[in-house]
């Protein structure tokens, strides 16, 4: 029995410190979005026929608005290790104190805020 709470402590350990390496090495983290010019290019990589206008960035670096030329709006949040971008339309935006908050009308997405 002793061997077996060895081999238990041992694993745990193990795991811990590859846990500890991963977070060390910034593995599975999206930097923030920081750039506007970098929000725009990458919501006109992920939506197909998106032309990007002016962006604006969250002052956390968690989320970003990029007009669009055709008066749609992307929407875009850092999602894991990767960003995540919708479509939405002008609507869908609202302006309150905190920022701008974004309905996607999607569950899985939900809404965004995009804070001043």
């Amino acid at each position: 029995m002793p061997g077996l709470w060895l081999q238990l402590g041992g694993s745990l350990i193990a795991i811990l410190m590859l846990a500890g390496l991963a977070r060390l090495l910034g593995l599975g983290r999206t930097p923030p979005i920081t750039d506007p010019d970098l929000a725009a290019r990458e919501a006109e990589a992920m939506l197909s026929g998106f032309e990007a206008g002016e962006a604006i960035v969250a002052s956390d670096g968690a989320a970003a608005l990029v007009h669009g030329r055709d008066g749609s709006v992307a929407v875009l949040k850092r999602h894991g290790a990767h960003l995540a971008a919708r479509r939405v339309s002008a609507e869908a935006v609202h302006e309150t104190p905190d920022g701008w908050r974004v309905d996607t009308g999607e569950a899985q997405f939900g809404t965004v805020l995009v804070r001043r």
